[in-house]
């Protein structure tokens, strides 16, 4: 097929509202009627079926029966500090009781006052409400922990295992809730079947809309097949000989031209419905002396594996990444009156999305957001339809809409985004290759700095009434006046369910009469009208209370402290690491076991990246927890044990920005930096620009997220019988490439503290750094004690931990001085506290040799590991020297070494074990087991 033949039913289809909308554009400040009810029915559809996307469908219920006012079935009076478990046990309590008919079990009356908590708190049952008492019912979080304070969170799906996919071999278009298919009964679908519907990110999309190049030729972020698919979950209401009929409607045509696509029946039985939070105000404890503070907490509530979720009358004050966020697995879910207000954070990337959907179904209506980022925004492949209603954004400091790939079918309706742009548009490279963002989405009613309203080819995308600068292809009716009806969402619920089911949308009034040629009574009454603000949507959320009252009654409900008491945590038995004849040994037996690097750098926040990413312990991705996020720590520790890894070896981040995956040395020119975020051991200071573009770092303060997380996972190890290698430094850094160093917290750019290096830096060839020199120059008065600060940090943070090895630095090929002051400083550490870590000695042969041949250091070391030099298959030595300036792998690649052998290994580390036979040899030669050496010449 040629390009012209494939594109002609794509172009069709984007210029069809051409021949439905023959109306004359309004002057300003006029009111157009777009269609009366019966002629809006008719929008659409084309000759292949298209027509705008019915967005009545999204929120609770799909609005076809109201939100719940649901029972107390606990109460949780305020008590004076951490009220975690408590608060979780009333949540746990309500869990337990059988649902009504309706599918409800009860709520949760937090009563007025503050409620601390230092954790988070998570429901995962149905029918469960969370619920103050109002505005004075605040629950507070404390502590430096960067969590999600309320987490909603069901089981992931299981597919069928009955039924195969089902290729869909007809066109679907826009807007339908049918699906075509060949004797669906024969393929074993059924009413009330749950499918997941598929649309292929084919080869030939991707090319279609040029998302195959987007410039550069290396560390490119072009779309590949299959990472940008739409999946829709829907119910079956009817089967039909041709077809299925869906309970509600699709939002991106399925053409068989362009990869088609496949529904299959799915199992899901662990997803929640019917959870919801309301009634109450949450609150991030922030630092007052640190404008930027970061150490708190992230998310209000995430949501993910539910549906029929409702979060009301919430307001959040100074939360770091945004309010509300519903991830992809969440479905029919409504956020209204609530307010996202004064958030603390840096400005930069993933934080700030004041409300967020990647899900499908959900609906954001009379929701304020001031200072976001992104205050309503939609994520990677978001099916839709989904809609922001009656929305607005104060000091908005980047655009709403969708802020990654692909979203289909957002409507936003009655939006108003001061101070930024409300964009459909292609964002090329940014937020790692979004390119194209939107398809099938509307703007009705709304007003933006800049309306950037883009068409993708083979979609459209279309701006009703909006007011602004414009930009864009996409389809344009009414600009600079409104168009009628007033909201589109409303609209089209009065038109699928009736009056009653439109009125509880409950639309916030807004003139729109601008006559230009006013009667004198009218020029009086809005005469008088001006001497008041005008009304915007916070005054509205606050007022909702009033019209819309949440029941606090709590009836015969128990209190909480009647029906439960906190237990004591029996403290864990430790399995602690110890030196048995020369062998690492746990439980008096040798440890052996494979050594499990962390990650550099790798990873993404999309499905595809996330499901092959590997276990890491400060990988660090807002709201979002799970493998290839943010890890959950008890996960790592049993992918060790079931994979018999005995040890994890841990460094910092090559980087904490993943643009920088690129290998630029270009200042960014903004901090939209892309997650996953690989955490640095160094605290920001909230002061400058770095070049990532975030604020500055303090070398004397340091990031407790990340030694808390390294603390926990210690804990963890001490209690399982694993060992975790901490590597206080990663030379990679410093040498071979300069995109590693351009980030570097170090850098002088880099830091508040006058570290010394050069700046700007000196590349080799525009290219490399060679800095391990100056890095490493102990004589540099302020480089000497931030080092020793630095140090000492990574040894207090341990100090009770027994399955934690210290080592200098991963990659480390440096000079001897530094391996002496390193123990030097811990030596002094371990006379101050009384503490004995253990500590272990990698480096090259010869500072190695020289090392152990000095007594008062060779005492301070317990653990001697052959990393950087070995024995080769021949019985060669392979030992490059330290202090000369060179990577390991810049060492291979001139010396050329062979690999060496299970024997070569064995005579080393028998060499080693024969001279210090109190200490544990190891052996960590790339691609060798950690342990298993040094067990086997026991």
């Amino acid at each position: 097929m040629t390009k012209d033949r494939m594109l002609q039913p794509l172009v069709s289809g984007i210029f069809w509202l051409a021949a439905v909308f023959l109306i004359a554009l309004p002057t300003v400040g006029q009111t157009t009627r777009i269609q009366d009810s019966e002629e809006l029915r008719q929008l659409g559809p084309d000759e292949r079926g298209n027509r705008l996307p019915d967005f009545s469908y999204c929120g609770y219920a799909m609005q076809e029966r109201p939100i719940p006012d649901v029972p107390v079935r606990i109460v949780v009076p305020v008590r004076a500090g951490d009220n975690t478990r408590r608060i979780q046990a009333a949540i746990d309590y309500v869990s337990q009781l059988p649902p009504d008919d309706r599918g409800i079990r009860g709520a949760v009356l937090l009563q007025r006052g503050k409620h601390e908590i230092a954790g988070g708190l998570h429901i995962r049952a149905s029918g469960v409400v969370l619920r103050g008492c109002g505005s004075e019912t605040l629950l507070v979080g404390t502590g430096n922990d960067r969590r999600t304070l309320i987490r909603i969170t069901g089981a992931p799906q299981t597919a069928a295992t009955n039924v195969n996919p089902v290729q869909i071999r007809t066109y679907v278009p826009v807007g339908a809730d049918a699906v075509g298919l060949e004797h669906p009964a024969g393929a074993g679908l059924a009413v009330g079947d749950l499918v997941a519907i598929r649309r292929r990110s084919a080869p030939e999309w991707i090319r279609l809309l040029g998302m195959d190049d987007l410039g550069g030729d290396r560390h490119g972020p072009a779309w590949k097949p299959g990472t940008r698919d739409l999946v829709w979950h829907r119910s079956i209401r009817d089967v039909r000989d041709d077809r299925i009929v869906l309970d509600a409607p699709l939002t991106m045509a399925i053409d068989p031209a362009f990869g088609g696509g496949s529904i299959v029946k799915i199992s899901w039985t662990g997803r929640i419905e019917n959870v919801g939070v309301e009634n109450l105000s949450l609150v991030s404890i922030e630092s007052p002396s640190h404008e930027k503070d970061e150490d708190h907490a992230w998310f209000g509530i995430t949501i993910e594996n539910a549906r029929d979720v409702w979060v009301r009358q919430v307001t959040f004050r100074h939360f770091v990444g945004g309010a509300v966020a519903a991830w992809e697995t969440a479905s029919r879910v409504t956020v209204e009156h609530c307010a996202s207000l004064r958030p603390i954070s840096e400005i930069g990337g993933w934080r700030r999305i004041a409300f967020f959907t990647a899900g499908e179904l959900t609906l954001f209506k009379h929701c304020y957001s001031e200072h976001g980022r992104h205050d309503f925004a939609v994520g990677h492949a978001a099916a839709g339809p989904n809609a922001f209603v009656q929305c607005e954004a104060n000091g908005a400091l980047a655009h709403s809409g969708p802020i990654d790939s692909a979203a289909a079918g957002v409507l936003f309706d009655l939006v108003r985004i001061d101070g930024n742009a409300l964009s459909l548009m292609n964002r090329h490279s940014a937020a790692q290759g979004a390119g194209w963002t939107a398809f099938n989405c509307v703007l009705w009613n709304c007003s933006a700095a800049w309306i950037h309203n883009f068409a993708p080819p083979g979609a459209t995308n279309w701006a009703f009434g909006t007011w602004g600068e414009f930009a864009g292809d996409g389809r344009w009716f009414g600009s600079n006046g409104y168009v009628q009806p007033l909201s589109l969402f409303q609209h089209q619920v009065r038109r699928r369910l009736g009056d009653a089911a439109a009125r509880q949308i409950d639309l916030m009034e807004i003139e729109t009469d601008a006559t230009s040629s006013p009667t004198p009574d009218q020029a009086a009454e809005l005469t008088a009208a001006s001497r008041s603000p005008a009304s915007n949507v916070l005054d509205w959320i606050a007022s909702a209370p009033r019209r819309h009252p949440v029941p606090i009654d709590d009836a015969d409900a128990p209190l909480i402290d009647e029906v439960w008491s906190p237990e004591a945590v029996p403290a864990r038995p430790k399995r602690p690491l110890s030196i048995v004849r020369g062998v690492l040994s746990v439980d008096g037996q040798p440890l052996a076991g494979s050594r499990m690097d962390t990650p550099w750098w790798q990873g993404g926040i999309r499905p595809h990246d996330i499901t092959s990413a590997r276990p890491a312990v400060t990988r660090f991705v807002p709201g979002r927890y799970g493998q290839g996020t943010t890890d959950h720590l008890p996960d790592v520790l049993a992918f060790m044990l079931q994979n018999n890894v005995a040890a994890l070896d841990h460094h910092y981040g090559l980087w904490y920005d993943r643009r920088r995956d690129d290998h630029q040395r270009v200042r960014r020119m903004d901090g939209d930096v892309a997650p996953p975020f690989y955490e640095q051991p160094f605290a920001r200071s909230g002061v400058g620009t770095a070049a990532d573009g975030l604020s500055q770092y303090d070398l004397t303060k340091f990031n407790p997220w990340y030694f808390d997380r390294l603390k926990e996972f210690a804990g963890l190890c001490d209690e399982h019988g694993r060992v975790l290698l901490l590597q206080h430094y990663f030379q990679h850094n410093i040498l071979e490439a300069g995109a590693h160093y351009t980030d570097f917290p170090w850098r002088t750019a880099n830091n508040i503290n006058e570290t010394g290096f050069p700046e700007p830096p000196f590349f080799a060839g525009d290219k490399r750094v060679f800095l391990a020199e100056q890095f490493y120059d102990i004589t540099h008065p302020v480089r000497r004690e931030l080092h020793r600060a630095y140090i000492r940090k990574c040894l207090d943070t341990f100090a009770e931990n027994t399955n934690v090895i210290h080592f200098t630095s991963e990659e480390f090929t440096g000079p001897l001085h530094f391996v002496q002051f390193w123990l030097d400083t811990i030596a002094q550490w371990q006379r101050e506290t009384g503490h004995d870590p253990l500590v272990g000695l990698a480096a090259t042969k010869d500072v190695q040799d020289a090392i152990l041949a000095d007594p008062e250091r060779a005492a301070v070391v317990d653990v001697i590991d052959i990393r950087y030099w070995y024995y080769q298959s021949d019985g060669a030595l392979y030992a490059p020297p330290g202090g000369a300036h060179l990577a390991p792998r810049q060492w291979a690649r001139l010396l050329k070494p062979r690999p060496p052998s299970r024997e070569q290994a064995i005579r080393a580390v028998t060499e080693y074990r024969q001279r210090y036979p109190h200490k544990a040899v190891t052996y960590s030669v790339e691609g060798q087991n950690f342990m298993d050496f040094a067990a086997a010449v026991d």
